[in-house]
């Protein structure tokens, strides 16, 4: 994407690594500079003298040309100048600092903007010169994430906030208002990611918010970040995206449909508690709880879009209910919405997992890395049972997020319930085990 910051120029350092985003593909290479006299030319230059030196001594005169040749030589043996430990990464917050004295932030800049929102610290506006500022000016090396139509960057504000940037291609008309955006960065509440602000110009969009660096529910359930989820950790995980996408249904200005409630949205921190992303990026409902909403689930992968949203093109908060359900199942089997088989062939996974549950095999579908017992077997069961109610085809049937929520905390305390005095009593048994050996 020719557009973009990132993209625009390329640092000449050694030994780094490319920067590219899970599971789109493309990545960023960086250029190499090479000390070698073949990479330098030295080489073509060293051979050229002998044989024009040879020459010489039968003239016995030097033309323009060997001098020219001798001094290229002479300077092969200047000492060359030795680079030291963090000169680049200064060299390039110089220039990162002399592009923005002159207001200069890759295309970015306070003329080209259509819209602008968000609010930094109490009483002052976040400005594109503070996003500059906070991600080195868009340098390559803080880039976290790259994909088809959109490039992630992580910042730090002078607060201390830790941010991230997200500069995104418009692919339809249907891009938030300014006004929506000032509503949104309002909200506050401990398991949504912090929305700091957005910029907008003709043909792309910059969306600044909170960074959560423990990698995505996904990658957890992935293993491809961190040691793995037990039954426990996924049931907290269920009820803090439950618990956001309840306050943000019930929002007390306006009801926000996220609609596009994913696993890969689901950012994890240090503490395993989860913060959703992307909220209200698909638009708000018109009035009251359940009202529809004209906003494309463009955000939306395989597996998750409503049914009902294919007839009706409408978005409602039973549209996040279903999109819930899909990742309840993900959290009980570990596994993405749609698997690929060895022939190629697309599983639904929400589809068979539930399959199984309601042939009273849910411990097959259970994620084999999670420990077995009968707390655990029944908590999955309930579990999949809510699922099934979250996916129903008729809207009507699928119960609101409050209800989720209420029905998620059941199953949690009955696990405890049970599985506590069952690990009490095989902390005992190992103990006498122990003094009898």
């Amino acid at each position: 994407m020719a557009s973009w910051p990132a993209a625009s120029r390329r640092r000449s350092s050694g030994g780094m690594k490319s920067a590219e985003l899970s599971g789109s593909g493309a990545s960023y290479g960086y250029g190499r500079t090479s000390s070698s006299p073949d990479a330098c030319g030295y080489g073509r230059q060293f051979s050229a003298y002998s044989a024009r030196s040879s020459q010489v001594s039968r003239s016995g005169s030097f033309s323009a040309a060997a001098q020219r040749v001798a001094g290229a030589f002479t300077g092969c043996f200047v000492p060359r100048r030795q680079v030291k430990a963090g000169e680049e990464e200064e060299e390039e917050e110089k220039k990162s600092k002399r592009s923005m004295d002159s207001g200069s932030y890759h295309g970015w800049n306070e003329a080209n903007l259509s819209a602008a929102a968000g609010s930094w610290q109490e009483g002052r506006a976040l400005t594109i010169a503070d996003v500059s500022k906070a991600t080195s000016n868009f340098s390559e090396k803080n880039v976290i994430r790259q994909g088809r139509s959109s490039t992630m960057y992580r910042g730090k504000l002078r607060d201390g906030s830790q941010i991230a940037v997200k500069c995104v291609t418009k692919l339809n008309d249907q891009s938030p208002t300014a006004e929506l955006w000032r509503e949104l960065e309002k909200i506050q509440h401990r398991n949504l990611a912090r929305l700091f602000g957005f910029f907008e110009r003709a043909a792309d969009s910059l969306v600044v918010v909170e960074y959560v660096g423990n990698g995505s529910l996904r990658e957890h359930l992935d293993e491809s970040c961190g040691n793995g989820l037990e039954l426990a950790q996924r049931l907290n995980i269920a009820i803090d995206v439950a618990q956001a996408i309840t306050y943000l249904h019930e929002y007390k200005e306006r009801p926000i449909i996220h609609g596009g409630i994913r696993s890969s949205g689901v950012l994890l921190t240090d503490a395993l508690a989860a913060k959703v992303a992307g909220f209200g990026l698909a638009g708000t409902a018109a009035s009251g709880s359940g009202s529809g909403s004209d906003a494309t689930p463009a955000r939306s992968a395989a597996g998750y879009v409503d049914p009902e949203y294919l007839i009706t093109y409408q978005l409602t908060d039973k549209s996040d209910v279903y999109a819930f359900g899909v990742l309840l199942v993900e959290l009980a089997t570990g596994r993405p919405p749609v698997e690929r088989s060895r022939g190629g062939e697309a599983r639904l996974t929400t589809k068979w997992a539930l399959q199984k549950c309601r042939a009273g095999e849910a411990v097959v579908a259970m994620d084999p890395r999670m420990r077995r017992s009968p707390a655990s077997v029944a908590a999955v069961e309930r579990t999949l049972a809510l699922a099934a109610q979250s996916v129903a085809a008729a809207r009507d049937e699928r119960p609101s997020m409050r209800r989720c929520s209420e029905l998620l905390w059941t199953i949690r305390r009955d696990y405890h319930r049970q599985e506590e005095p069952r690990c009490g009593a095989v902390a005992a048994e190992r103990s006498d085990e122990w003094v009898i050996r």
